[in-house]
């Protein structure tokens, strides 16, 4: 387990920022999905990839961590919460250069649906049928996607109005 966790904590850990955008979240959600993981381990068949499958779970945690926030959010009326908070502390291994922290404050801007097909696929390394069984859409909506999230985040970097609205 302990080489299991030292080979993917970091990947994931990489994936859960980019998809709530806060370094603490992120660690909570990964901290819980290796917990479950190995509290159910005697009953676990793997079926395909270990990354895939702990990858997974991560996007579906954070997923489900974010919808919490959000309903938190309504019930106490405050307004939006900073994108990527908390990866600004300079003691994180994150925060390796100006470059990750602006394209963590990019993928922040994009909707939910974008930012986790980029970052399964470029991070996790999921395939497109993958992403899109995940999401529960088609392949050519999962490809769509990833290709106006990449356009998005491409402007965003580059000071430019973004072109693609889906």
């Amino acid at each position: 387990m302990r080489r299991i966790y030292e080979k993917y904590h970091e990947d994931l850990l990489r994936l859960a920022v980019s998809l709530s955008g806060q370094t603490a979240t992120a660690e909570d959600v990964v901290h819980d999905v290796f917990t479950s993981f190995i509290e159910q381990a005697r009953q676990f068949r793997l079926t395909g990839s270990l990354r895939a499958y702990l990858a997974t779970a991560v996007a579906h945690r954070t997923r489900n961590v974010r919808r919490t926030e959000i309903r938190q959010q309504r019930w106490t009326q405050e307004g939006e919460r900073p994108a990527a908070e908390g990866t600004a502390r300079p003691d994180r291994w994150l925060i390796c250069s100006e470059d990750l922290n602006e394209v963590v404050g990019a993928l922040a801007q994009l909707p939910n649906e974008q930012r986790e097909v980029l970052t399964l696929r470029l991070q996790a390394g999921m395939k497109f049928r993958e992403i899109a069984r995940f999401q529960d859409v088609p392949i050519k909506t999962a490809l769509s996607r990833y290709r106006c999230g990449l356009t998005k985040v491409r402007s965003l970097i580059n000071g430019e109005v973004p072109k693609c609205d889906r």
